[in-house]
């Protein structure tokens, strides 16, 4: 008999490995750069419309981050922002960038647990070269049966990449820390969304959760299994 589950897609940041605490740190790096100019908080609420205006030209990643950091400084000085300031934003999106990869709680042994018994596809986005890299540190890659580095998840998206699998959305499931971006359009696709929470969160990617039957929320990737068994 066919079981029902055959295809499972996984976020890959802060679902498989940190991420945002490497945005968290820079970003309050970034505040005390700038802590002589206004108020943090004020701060805070500029970089993120800086964010929000900028993905459609730079897309998602520590690139667009640290261009909307440097916007955000000229705009908040009035153009007046030293450049050894611009130079120290620009040291810390390469130290991002070189940071070395860790992974959450379970990763390692779920992803390897069900790699001999469903097809593993890491669906992610955010810069190419950047993507490729943090996926080939994790030691994960060759577990995975594809790789799909994409712009932004979208319910298209998910449709276009679960159709070139076995039994296409309705046989697929998506995992991920972001009820935006894997959650919610993966179960408007048809496919099952499960959710993984993780402590920190980009402001971006709220939404809220979908009232939906193939919509389901667990503790961490340890809760994966038993799951993936109940649904068959």
């Amino acid at each position: 008999m066919t079981r029902k589950l055959q295809t499972i897609g996984f976020d890959a940041d802060d679902t498989l490995w940190h991420n945002e605490r490497f945005f968290k740190l820079t970003q309050d790096r970034f505040e005390e750069l700038l802590s002589d100019y206004t108020d943090k908080s004020l701060l805070h609420d500029r970089l993120i419309a800086a964010e929000r205006r900028n993905i459609g030209h730079y897309g998602y990643g520590v690139k667009g981050f640290v261009l909307s950091m440097i916007e955000t400084a000229i705009d908040v000085t009035e153009g007046a922002v030293e450049g050894h300031v611009i130079q120290k934003i620009l040291d810390a999106g390469q130290d991002m960038l070189a940071h070395p990869i860790e992974l959450l709680p379970h990763a390692q042994s779920t992803i390897e647990a069900l790699s001999g018994s469903h097809r593993l596809v890491l669906i992610t986005k955010g810069d190419l070269l950047h993507q490729e890299r943090k996926l080939a540190q994790s030691g994960l890659g060759d577990l995975f049966d594809d790789v799909a580095i994409v712009s932004d998840k979208t319910v298209e998206t998910y449709r276009s990449i679960f159709t070139g699998h076995p039994g296409g959305a309705e046989a697929a499931m998506m995992v991920g820390n972001s009820m935006r971006s894997d959650v919610v359009p993966a179960v408007q696709a048809g496919a099952w969304g499960v959710f993984v929470p993780h402590d920190l969160a980009w402001d971006l990617e709220h939404a809220e959760p979908p009232e939906a039957p193939r919509y389901r929320a667990i503790g961490d990737l340890g809760d994966l299994l038993p799951l993936v068994d109940e649904i068959g």
